[in-house]
């Protein structure tokens, strides 16, 4: 019997969850924790909804999460770049989510995120987490993901400024190959979704805390009981 955390983790799009924290996630699948991952927007192609490419990038997206070890996850199937139009949208299949796994303690994306559907996300969890929501968490982090957070212009309140560290020494071979289920979103160096942008990144975050390779958050909320 599975007597670890139960872990949610909120992306607004599929590979989200891979780019921001995926070692995290394999640490927590192999401490017996139960990880599931909420993946909140469909895909659109060239500002069209494509039934089939979103088969096949759902199948990516459970590839991937397997391979980090998880088996539950749950698509919202809500509208891709239009998430901002209404957050309550948003609110409600999370907190139905919330009801069904009880997590003690969820990820998200950073506020901050140059991307209108990110930055919806968190506003949606901001709600469902507020501490006398009836069914909320005792701890709250936000990942950074890459070709958003690392792209937002200048201003404070687009700084990414983790406090939290997870060594992921272990586990970034397992993102790596995560990543490369994602067919259609790879990319190469450059770019921020390529293996050699994640690669400097986590040895970057790991530097910053002497350790080999790490993903860092920040920390939202950690109350003990």
């Amino acid at each position: 019997m599975n007597m670890g955390r139960k872990i949610l983790v909120v992306a607004p799009h599929m590979d989200d969850e891979t780019l921001g924290m995926g070692g995290t996630i394999a640490r927590h699948c192999d401490a017996g924790d139960s990880v599931s991952v909420c993946v909140v927007a469909h895909r659109i192609y060239d500002g069209k909804f494509d039934k089939a490419a979103n088969d096949r990038e759902k199948e990516h997206c459970r590839a991937a999460v397997k391979e980090l070890g998880c088996q539950n996850i749950e698509f919202l199937d809500l509208n891709d770049e239009r998430l901002d139009v209404a957050i309550q949208d948003i609110i409600k299949p999370i907190e139905r989510l919330m009801a069904k796994v009880s997590p003690s303690l969820v990820y998200s994306n950073f506020h901050g995120d140059n991307n209108q559907d990110h930055r919806a996300v968190f506003q949606a969890l901001r709600v469902v987490l507020r501490p006398y929501a009836r069914h909320t968490a005792t701890e709250w982090h936000l990942y950074e993901v890459p070709s958003s957070s690392d792209q937002s212009p200048p201003v404070l309140e687009a700084a990414f400024l983790p406090n939290y560290y997870v060594d992921i020494s272990a586990t970034f071979a397992r993102k790596v190959a995560a990543l490369a289920c994602y067919e259609t979103e790879l990319r190469k160096p450059p770019h921020p979704r390529s293996r050699e942008y994640l690669e400097a990144l986590a040895v970057k975050r790991g530097g910053e805390m002497g350790l080999l390779k790490a993903e860092a958050f920040m920390m939202m909320r950690n109350v003990w009981r």
